[in-house]
């Protein structure tokens, strides 16, 4: 007979992981299954790996810069197996505590390794790694699977040993020519990295600019930043032909508007997209909808079509960031167990390219208001005016926001240090309904980063 639970969740991500304790909190007997690792994407091969590398990358770019501060030190030596080894420390950590928390600090929760398929609409064989099998069922359900790498139909791809956002953070050598495939956030921050660290870089990407949802001057700056930095791009290129020679390097053949062009380098970077997680979970014996691009399909409760089933996470249709994982969570934790009517639709959506400069993103672009033909002015200063700037050297990038026509603020763009930080105080006023004369003419301690939305605010003009 299958083992009944109140509730089962198949995956331990940044909606699943909470979702079972506050569950098991509210006296329920849950069962939680993981495929991989502890932690989703997040914790194992998204954010929070991605951004320790980062920091190294910055602490190489701080020495490498030192001289301009009046700092006199040798060149940076990059250890990168040193690198990896403190990444892989920092993310065994994380995996540790979700384990302590799933397995001894609540009770109520039965953690479980294997693969989940569906055999009904309430039930689920889990697949064990040593094949042993567990027939699972509960009148709730919950899919937490993520996303993986969306490999795109090229001739010679697949033939190819290539890296994907996963094996990347595995590499134990640094390489000596990265090629990236795809110019969106993952393959920025790739690129800026491994640049710092000393890897030739060039970025391949098949739209005319990079970061496609983001105003041209937006694109432009990141383009030039990066630029500055080493980094290397080819715009507009279609990518028809990937092949691998005896020696391991790799050529990709390439339509531009210059002309057929052959790409060469000893790595392989495919940062062209996601997919959703959903292809071997049976959801066909559930009934579950999906739509063309296998994304389960949910209501504003992210329930799905089947009654007691939902999606929660990267696994439904919509922007794809940790921080509306975990707000998925706060959704279904309010309407089962509190019960309390919240809805994840019309939510803010925050975000942050992890450059440096930081991109940081709230609200509509200039692009979009202009789009919904919304009557706005808009302020744009460079980065460079900030006092906190220039004593700091930080003087790349530009701020920029956009104000409605009853002075309330209803999107900005900071790409500048501390742009995520920055973007989050403005979306706090934003959410606090606070317009833009109280922020140009709020007191804010000097000299701060926070102090330059006086100065920011001062600027605003009638758009167009």
């Amino acid at each position: 007979m299958p083992t009944s639970y109140d509730a089962l969740i198949i995956g331990s991500g940044q909606a699943g992981n909470p979702l079972a304790t506050a569950l098991a909190k509210a006296g329920r007997k849950v069962a939680i299954v993981e495929k991989y690792l502890l932690g989703g994407s997040c914790i194992n091969y998204g954010c929070s790996p991605v951004k320790a590398m980062l920091a190294s990358a910055e602490r190489v770019y701080q020495v490498a810069t030192a001289q301009e501060y009046g700092v006199h030190s040798s060149s940076p030596t990059v250890d990168f197996k040193a690198i990896i080894a403190r990444k892989d420390t920092i993310i065994q950590e994380m995996r540790d505590g979700i384990r302590k928390n799933l397995t001894k600090e609540h009770s109520g929760i039965t953690l479980l390794h294997g693969h989940a398929v569906f055999t009904g609409p309430k039930s689920v064989r889990v697949t064990a790694p040593d094949g042993q099998t567990h027939d699972l069922k509960a009148p709730l359900i919950f899919i937490n699977t993520g996303t993986e790498s969306a490999i795109p139909p090229i001739e010679g791809l697949t033939d190819n040993h290539f890296l994907t956002n996963k094996s990347i953070l595995d590499l134990q050598e640094l390489p000596e020519h990265l090629l990236i495939l795809g110019g969106g956030y993952i393959g920025l921050e790739f690129g800026q990295m491994f640049r710092r660290f000393g890897s030739r870089v060039t970025i391949i990407e098949h739209a005319t600019q990079l970061l496609e949802r983001e105003d041209d001057d937006v694109c432009e700056a990141m383009q030039e930043q990066l630029g500055a930095d080493g980094v290397e791009f080819v715009l507009g290129a279609e990518v028809k032909r990937v092949s691998r020679n005896e020696a391991g390097t790799y050529t990709l053949t390439a339509h531009t508007s210059d002309g057929e062009r052959r790409l060469r380098g000893s790595h392989l970077l495919v940062a062209v997209g996601r997919k959703p997680n959903t292809y071997d979970l049976g959801l066909e014996a559930a009934g579950i909808e999906i739509n063309e691009k296998g994304y389960i399909l949910v209501n504003e409760r992210l329930q799905t079509n089947v009654r007691g089933v939902y999606a929660l996470g990267d696994v439904h249709p919509g922007p794809q960031f940790t921080h509306l994982s975990y707000d998925d969570y706060r959704v279904v934790r309010d309407n089962i167990i509190h019960r309390k009517r919240r809805s994840a639709k019309d939510r803010p959506l925050p975000y942050v390219v992890f450059t440096q400069p930081q991109l940081g993103r709230i609200g509509l672009s200039e692009k979009q208001a202009q789009e919904q033909k919304l009557d706005y002015r808009v302020a744009t200063m460079p980065v460079q005016y900030v006092g906190r700037a220039r004593e700091t050297g930080h003087t790349e990038g530009f701020m920029k926001v956009l104000v409605d026509a009853h002075n309330h603020i209803i999107g900005a763009t900071i790409f500048s240090e501390q742009g995520g930080e920055i973007m989050s105080m403005i979306q706090l006023a934003m959410t606090g309904k606070i317009t833009c004369d109280q922020l140009q003419n709020m007191v804010f301690a000097h000299p701060t980063w926070a102090e330059s939305l006086n100065n920011l605010f001062a600027k605003l003009e009638k758009a167009g």
